[in-house]
């Protein structure tokens, strides 16, 4: 009995074809419901095989062991071997901004997967700590994309300022690492023990506004940006190199995943309840805020000030506000500009604060009714 109710199984599984190619599916599961209930376990299988068929779809792997894949702008590539595997070179124009964009990738959530290396090819004595990277949410002409990279040559350094800026994230054009430095400093750069002339594997992992970066399989985030700059919520993924040096990437593998609903435009008037978590404790405060275009005015109550006059602007959903703080603590005293700076999701906000002379860290914020 056994024997003959696999070998009936075995027969419905080749008539309805039981395999998991995508193209196939629709008439094998219109097969398989003709059959009746004897077809059951073949129906699990077809039902298996689509959901599938359905996360591959979401997946693309390029072993970059050529350049066919890569649509490039203002850069070289060239297929060759590399510290014993098959990669992509990629060398950069002098004077232009450019990467190599990988072909049909449209990406706004999920995973970038790849391996790179870096050979600095400056005359010695001249300082190139090494810039390469991953760009994703790309323009295709390279105007605007988030941005990964590492700088090798800044790991070694016996400075510890100079190593705290071996991994950088930054924002083409609006967001380049001078003004995020300067303007939020340790905060979207980082340290990590990398080198010259050797494989390391970098996966970014991106969720609405915020993205993180792992190296070399760690379980933890060497980087984590909460709050990402740019305007664009999607686009396509490539692979970045700077001049005077020649960047290697292989093995690329983008997992895409279901988009957090978050969307660009969202107004900043009206009243909204702010909770600020910085490095001395928690703060609270209601923001009033008008907004006329691009400007924003207003005013700030709670525990930085009472009716403290905001002045900031608006772009797309995104806002930078300022206004000057003052504090009363039993061992401190004082006034110092503050400033907040983040993205306006309905009504939802989030994003860093800092007050000079004070505290830093990040504010979240609901719009009252």
């Amino acid at each position: 009995m056994k024997f003959t109710m696999m070998y009936k199984f075995a027969s419905l599984r080749r008539k309805a074809d039981v395999r998991c190619i995508p193209r196939r599916i629709e008439n094998n599961v219109y097969r398989v419901a003709r059959v009746g209930h004897r077809a059951l376990p073949v129906f699990a299988i077809l039902l298996a095989c689509a959901s599938f068929a359905q996360a591959a779809s979401n997946v693309q792997t390029f072993a970059l062991s050529d350049s066919k894949d890569l649509v490039l702008v203002n850069v070289k590539a060239d297929a060759v071997e590399y510290n014993g595997r098959k990669a992509v070179r990629l060398t950069s124009n002098p004077g232009k901004d450019g990467f190599a964009l990988l072909r049909g990738t449209d990406f706004q959530d999920g995973t970038i997967d790849g391996d790179i290396a870096l050979k600095i090819t400056t005359p010695p004595g001249v300082r190139m700590p090494g810039f390469f990277g991953i760009a994703f949410r790309a323009r295709p002409d390279a105007s605007r994309y988030e941005l990964f990279y590492l700088r090798p040559g800044n790991a070694r350094s016996d400075d510890q300022a100079m190593r705290n800026h071996s991994v950088q994230y930054s924002s083409e054009p609006d967001f380049g690492w001078y003004k995020l430095r300067r303007q939020w400093p340790a905060v979207y750069e980082t340290y990590a023990p990398l080198k010259v002339e050797t494989w390391t594997n970098v996966r970014i992992e991106v969720e609405g506004r915020s993205a993180k970066l792992y190296l070399n399989g760690s379980e933890q985030p060497t980087l984590v940006v909460d709050g990402l700059k740019g305007e664009d919520l999607r686009g396509g993924v490539a692979l970045w190199g700077y001049q005077g040096e020649e960047a290697y990437f292989s093995n690329f593998r983008i997992t895409n995943s279901t988009p957090l609903p978050v969307k660009n435009s969202s107004d900043a008037s009206g009243t909204w309840q702010v909770r600020f978590l910085s490095d001395t404790g928690p703060f609270e405060g209601a923001l009033q805020l008008e907004r006329d275009g691009g400007k924003v005015t207003g005013t700030w109550s709670g525990a930085l000030g009472n009716a403290r006059p905001v002045t900031g602007t608006w772009r797309n959903g995104y806002v930078e506000l300022n206004f000057d703080a003052e504090w009363k603590f039993p061992h401190l005293q004082g006034h110092g500009a503050a400033t907040l700076a983040g993205w306006i999701d309905g009504d939802s906000a989030a994003g860093r604060m800092k007050v000079e002379g004070l505290t830093d860290g990040r504010w979240t914020a609901t719009r009252k009714p």
